[in-house]
């Protein structure tokens, strides 16, 4: 996950603080030199870094603030507090067109960023997690290739594309697809745009000829991760021109330095809405910022997992094992049915990013954990009916015959046993999420908690 490498520094200066019994001038600007260090690194733009560690500074001497926290908590608390607030705050949200209307939705960005596979993942987060209808746009006439992309990639998520080949323009392309969207009664309406391979006059003057030719309700910025510094250059590039309200963020799955994501709403005025976090059609999440405030510091983002259980586990089948777990019927069946729901919430760098203080994973310790899935599965599968049933009938003999069915040791076997146990446990304490849905109530709940995990 992006900012993996500037979490774990920021995380490695705080525990620093731990051991400190009060928060000096001295040892405030030492933690603070570390940490606009660690933003540059970052490649954080330095005007940003410069307010971001003032603003710091000026909150953590204030008295009324030592008085209640520790210093590592206190400082923890007020760099998230910043962090959010340079992530967006509460200005990422996508506000809908109310009653039956239609929500217009432009992409717009610079050849290359992907805004034709952005366009269909944004129509399949509105269509399966919002429930919207969706109507997606073909407005890059230039090139053939990305209309016909756009509609593989419509009939792929069941979504309608409207296109014109006739040489028509794509402002009354915009036109047309809005007017079809409006009479077939649409919740939302994405035009999908030409780029340039740079920001010129002929390409802003189209996009803002479709800004007054239908009524647009938002206009987002395709940007990259990766990009660094350019990305916050063509924000305002296009800002300047067409007046932007949001950016979707792409590649933020990837351990990038990340400073473009943390610089561009405070450079540019414009928030991130989106952020891309891979290159499958479902991979494109809304954008948060206290929750990417709480993963950079190590503080998890258990709601974002919850609703990560909710969306993607079958509630069937995860109902079924949560009753026997509440009667004591959980076996290595339902062990076995647990994993293969986990594995579709996604990567598990991705599952493992979401719980708190956990620690940077390797790709060799992913592998690795992948292997044990495997060897785990062929374990339980030597078993028989009555074992997987009830695991505490399983002794000395019947292991030593397990492992030789499995090709291992009574090792290996042992810790299949000791993993079941430790699921049973888990299960049992998110057992309640699962049967009742995450509630607002529950969401604020999670949210004190993580911002303040000491309880004070």
């Amino acid at each position: 996950m992006a900012f993996e490498s500037l979490g774990s520094r920021l995380q490695g200066i705080f525990k620093k603080l731990s051991g400190k019994s009060k928060l000096t001038e001295s040892n405030m600007d030492e933690m603070l030199k570390e940490v606009r260090l660690a933003l540059l690194e970052a490649d954080v733009n330095y005007k940003v870094v410069r307010d971001f560690v003032d603003d710091v500074k000026a909150k953590a001497l204030g008295q009324k603030v030592l008085e209640k926290l520790s210093p590592s908590e206190m400082v923890v608390k007020i760099v998230y507090e910043e962090l959010t607030e340079l992530l967006g705050s509460n200005d990422s949200e996508l506000h809908f067109v109310q009653n039956g209307g239609v929500t217009s939705i432009m992409l717009v960005g610079l050849q290359g960023t992907g805004k034709t596979t952005s366009a269909a993942k944004l129509a399949y987060l509105f269509k399966n997690k919002m429930k919207k209808k969706v109507l997606l746009a073909a407005g890059d006439i230039y090139r053939p290739a990305a209309i016909d992309q756009l509609e593989t990639l419509g009939k792929q998520i069941e979504v309608d594309v409207y296109t014109d080949r006739t040489g028509t323009l794509p402002p009354q392309i915009a036109k047309a697809a809005y007017q079809k969207a409006v009479a077939e009664k649409y919740d939302v309406l994405i035009v999908d745009t030409a780029g340039r391979l740079q920001v010129d006059e002929k390409l802003m003057d189209e996009l803002l000829n479709i800004q007054q030719t239908i009524p647009l309700n938002e206009t987002l910025l395709l940007a990259d991760a990766l990009s660094g510094q350019d990305a916050i250059n063509v924000a305002n590039a296009f800002n300047a021109k067409i007046k932007l309200t949001g950016v979707i963020m792409s590649k933020l799955d990837s351990d990038a330095r990340g400073g473009s994501a943390l610089s561009i709403r405070k450079m540019t005025g414009v928030p991130i809405k989106f952020a891309g976090v891979g290159e499958k059609v479902q991979d494109l999440e809304v954008f948060h910022p206290d929750r990417m405030a709480q993963r950079i510091l190590g503080m998890g983002d258990v709601i974002s997992l919850v609703e990560n259980v909710q969306e993607n586990v079958d509630q069937q089948k995860t109902m079924k094992v949560t009753q026997r777990i509440m009667s004591g019927n959980f076996g290595l069946d339902d062990m076995v049915e647990m994993i293969h729901q986990i594995k579709r919430m996604g990567p598990l760098r991705k599952i493992l990013g979401m719980l708190p203080g956990m620690p940077k994973v390797s790709d060799e310790q992913i592998a690795k954990g992948e292997d044990n899935e495997k060897r785990m599965e062929v374990i339980i599968s030597s078993m028989t009916p009555e074992e997987r049933k009830h695991p505490e009938i399983i002794k000395n003999s019947r292991k030593t015959r397990i492992a030789a069915g499995a090709g291992t040791d009574a090792y290996n076997v042992n810790k299949v046993l000791r993993s079941y146990d430790q699921m049973k446990q888990t299960v049992k304490k998110m057992s309640p999420y699962m049967k009742k849905g995450m509630t607002e109530s529950m969401k604020q709940q999670l949210m004190a908690s993580m911002k303040n995990p000491n309880g004070k």
